[in-house]
């Protein structure tokens, strides 16, 4: 395997490897195998949030890597995230230092929001499975509780999950410690553009999630959502005509050619699987470099809107007055 691992500069110096790996819906076993594979391969950012309900898993696989000397922390850039039922300024340090109490470590590179639109913080044994909103959502306070879990050294960096151009506008414009990253969906179907551009402006970076398309989407902890088929979008980059014919040309997969166009566009991604052979073909994405023409034909394939592929996972969630799906960008 040859090439080497590119990074995201933040403005406050911090680097993010430009590739890392996604760990949504990764349980039990199989996540802590994964992330043995990936660390071996040469991974070293790892995205994580507590509502994944594996952080303890990844905890105990990345403290036998750092307790075996194989790695060190400086190595390793690790992100997790606020759950929705913490979006209230007084939850921040306790979900924070549950997190890192799980993941084994001091701090954590970065700390996001993870969704705009806030849930009562109820214990699951008063309410089942149900999740209700609380619909009194305030960015602003809840940045501030944010950017007391840097001074308090828990995280080294924070940022945004996703958050549209006007709720990452309103934290910015707020900010005593601006906004470093915002995570959201990114991918050759749906290349916020827009959001991009927007983001470049204020000096925050972008991490994309699902870069090669999500196979289904389905929260964790809650039954899949039924949905019509026939109103969700094609979901065939992976073996769409025009990537094949550029994988072709370079000798890569097709799936090594959907990265290394969001690479190239200046944005982090984080695939995420568990088989070890994937975890290897994702990683082997620095050896090559995609033409202008390449980039130009790959940029034709932009649905827009229409290529979003995560809504709402609690249908209810659209009824919040921060739901972020409705605004163009």
């Amino acid at each position: 395997m040859t090439g080497k691992m590119e990074y995201l500069t933040f403005f406050n110096g911090h680097k993010m490897p430009i590739l890392g790996l996604g760990t949504a819906h990764a349980l039990g076993d199989d996540i802590e195998k994964a992330i043995d594979a990936a660390l071996e391969i040469g991974y070293r950012h790892i995205d994580t949030a507590q509502r994944y309900n594996n952080e303890a898993q990844i905890g105990r696989a990345l403290k036998k890597w750092l307790d075996s000397g194989k790695i060190k922390r400086e190595d390793l850039f690790i992100v997790t995230k606020l759950p929705l039922t913490g979006n209230r300024a007084e939850c921040v340090e306790k979900h924070l230092k549950q997190s890192l109490h799980d993941l084994q470590l001091d701090y954590v590179d970065l700390y996001l929001i993870h969704h705009p639109v806030g849930f009562q913080d109820l214990d699951p044994k008063d309410n089942g499975e149900e999740m209700l909103l609380d619909m009194n959502t305030d960015h602003v306070s809840l940045w501030k509780a944010m950017e007391d879990q840097v001074d308090a050294g828990r995280a080294r960096s924070i940022g945004l999950s996703n958050f549209n151009a006007r709720q990452v506008k309103r934290v910015w414009r707020s900010a005593r410690i601006k906004p470093a990253n915002l995570q959201v969906e990114l991918h050759v179907y749906f290349q916020q553009s827009e959001l991009r551009a927007f983001c470049r402006a204020l000096d925050i970076t972008i991490c994309g999630y699902i870069p090669l398309g999500a196979p289904g989407v389905r929260p964790p902890g809650r039954a899949a959502i039924t949905v019509d088929a026939s109103k969700m979008p094609k979901r065939d980059q992976m073996t769409n005509p025009v990537v094949s014919q550029i994988a072709q040309k370079h000798g890569k997969t097709n799936a090594q050619v959907l990265l290394r166009y969001i690479i190239q566009l200046g944005v982090a991604a984080i695939p995420k699987s568990t088989n070890p052979d994937r975890l290897r073909q994702n990683f082997d994405v620095f050896d090559f470099e995609l033409s202008a023409e390449d980039m130009d034909t790959l940029e034709q394939l932009d649905k827009g809107p229409a290529g979003r592929q995560v809504r709402a996972f609690i249908p209810e969630m659209a009824n919040h007055p921060e739901y972020p799906f409705n605004a163009h960008y």
